[in-house]
């Protein structure tokens, strides 16, 4: 079994040997490696995750076999291998739902690059979950960044190039912060590897004389993920890179990317600085400010808009609010909550963006909601993963978005002064979400007379058919089984401090 401690790292080394070979190959042949590479990588995830679950605790493989302080680490538990897991079964989902479109958005001479940007998405996902290596994570942060930028850029018109600048200005602004926060921690501490500088933080503020210092490390390490998840109100960028993007990357953009900042984050508050001392900073508290400032400002934006992918980016500055408020609750089930919402997020975002790319096929290819009525009844699948989606997210019994909330509402009866917030809030989000999806579902499901556009059944889509029916599948298993899931987030905690 030991050889399977190999898997973290041989997953991310094969990213990026695969999107070196992809360069030099033509859009199919890089296709198709692509595929294999996921589906390789998906099993290699899964067999670490089962591995970590019997084992009940963490293990960490050397790089290189020097030992720390001195070498690279991954740390790896049941908390980073679910989350590498859960990765790459979204991206497989959302790469395979957008492929049909992806002729007709990218370039046939520009296709191969567009997979040599998954794969190295994909790789830089997989090092922020498993490194324990602060610099190695800042690393990949920035590979994570440039990547992302292509595959907004990629589809090469004005909107998409606007979007793609406005997102590396925002990109570079945090990671510039976020490069001066390790700097200063490697100051501070003499240390690169996570648990390294998680004593050498306690050792500081045992003195007393560093409190200043590791409180602004703190607020540039917070800030600077907060800027790249697009937490409010540094969300600007967001509505165009995931509205005009390919399919398959506002999937991927949407579920994945803001994730990945946000799964490190966990990390650092963890492993790095510490949870008390975390929670003692008062940092937590502008989180959940932000967070439930986001909840509401993202949902009203959503509301006024009347296109169906701009509505959905908007979505996600609500669902990031979601998440960011989780975290300012400083408490294990908030915790809990926040991160069972990345799951939930991420099955659910890239269902609606996959079947919201459905319906505006059937209606002329616009995007617009008086366009897109009727729009369930000439695209059956795509009307049902959206109405799921939508069902999901405004918290209805059965699907992930439920338990979400419940998790949210349970954490917040114990906050103190941050209960009542919390639940006003929650409550308030709850309605504006039912608003727009809502409408959105009856608008689709509007009968109209003569309508002119083409009806699409399953055998002229089967792969995109079989991708709804898996995400609707993952959405359900998150709500149906998630008593086991919230206790891998348990077990995880534990061991990720």
């Amino acid at each position: 079994m030991d050889v399977i401690r190999n898997f973290p790292a041989v997953s991310i080394l094969m990213c990026i040997f695969a999107g070196i070979i992809s360069s030099g190959l033509k859009g199919k042949a890089a296709r198709k490696v692509n595929a294999v590479l996921m589906c390789i990588v998906t099993v290699l995830n899964l067999a670490t995750l089962m591995y970590t679950i019997e084992l009940k605790t963490y293990f960490v493989y050397v790089m290189g076999m020097f030992p720390a302080p001195w070498g690279n680490e991954l740390r790896v538990s049941v908390m980073e291998a679910s989350m590498a897991l859960f990765f790459c079964i979204v991206m497989m989902l959302s790469v395979a739902g957008g492929i049909k479109k992806l002729g007709d958005e990218v370039a046939d001479d520009k296709l191969h690059l567009y997979y040599v940007l998954m794969d190295l998405l994909l790789s830089s996902l997989l090092a922020l979950c498993y490194t324990n290596d602060l610099f190695t994570a800042y690393v990949f942060i920035e590979i994570n960044t440039i990547a992302a930028c292509g595959l907004i850029m990629i589809r090469q018109n004005g909107r998409t190039i606007e979007a793609a600048v406005r997102y590396m200005v925002m990109s570079l602004l945090g990671s510039g912060m976020i490069l001066l926060g390790i700097c200063i921690t490697y100051d501070i501490t003499g240390h690169l590897l996570m648990s390294n500088i998680k004593e050498g933080m306690v050792r500081a503020l045992e003195g007393g004389e560093y409190a200043i210092p590791v409180l602004v490390t703190i607020t540039l390490l917070s800030v600077g993920l907060a800027i790249k998840s697009a937490l409010f109100p540094f969300h600007a960028w967001l509505p165009d890179a995931y509205g005009y993007s390919t399919v398959s990357s506002a999937a991927v953009l949407s579920s994945l990317v803001s994730k990945g900042y946000i799964f490190l984050l966990f990390k650092i508050i963890y492993r790095v600085i510490g949870f008390d001392i975390y929670c003692d900073s008062r940092i937590i508290d502008v989180l959940f400010i932000f967070g439930l400032m986001g909840m509401i400002f993202g949902s009203t934006s959503a509301i006024r808009e009347n296109d169906i992918r701009r509505m959905i980016a908007y979505s996600s500055v609500a669902q990031i609010g979601y998440i960011y408020m989780g975290i300012g609750m400083g408490t294990e089930f908030g915790m809990t909550a926040g991160i069972f919402h990345i799951f939930t997020h991420g099955a659910t975002k890239s269902l609606l963006f996959i079947a919201a790319i459905g319906l505006t096929d059937v209606s002329g290819g616009s995007r617009k909601f008086i366009e897109i009525t009727g729009a369930g009844y000439r695209h059956k699948w795509a009307g049902i993963g959206f109405t799921v989606g939508a069902l999901s997210m405004v918290g209805i019994p059965l699907f992930a978005g439920f338990i979400s909330k419940l998790l949210f509402a349970e954490a917040s009866l114990s906050l103190g002064y941050k209960a009542l917030p919390a639940l006003i809030v929650l409550g308030i989000s709850t309605i504006l979400n039912a608003i727009y999806f809502m409408k959105t579902v009856i608008r689709i499901y509007t009968p109209v007379e003569n309508s002119g556009y083409e009806t699409v059944g399953f055998k002229n889509g089967r792969l995109y058919t079989v991708v709804i029916i898996a995400f609707i599948v993952l959405n359900v298993v998150l709500g149906v089984a998630s008593d086991r899931i919230v206790d891998l987030i348990h077990m995880g905690l534990a061991v990720f401090a």
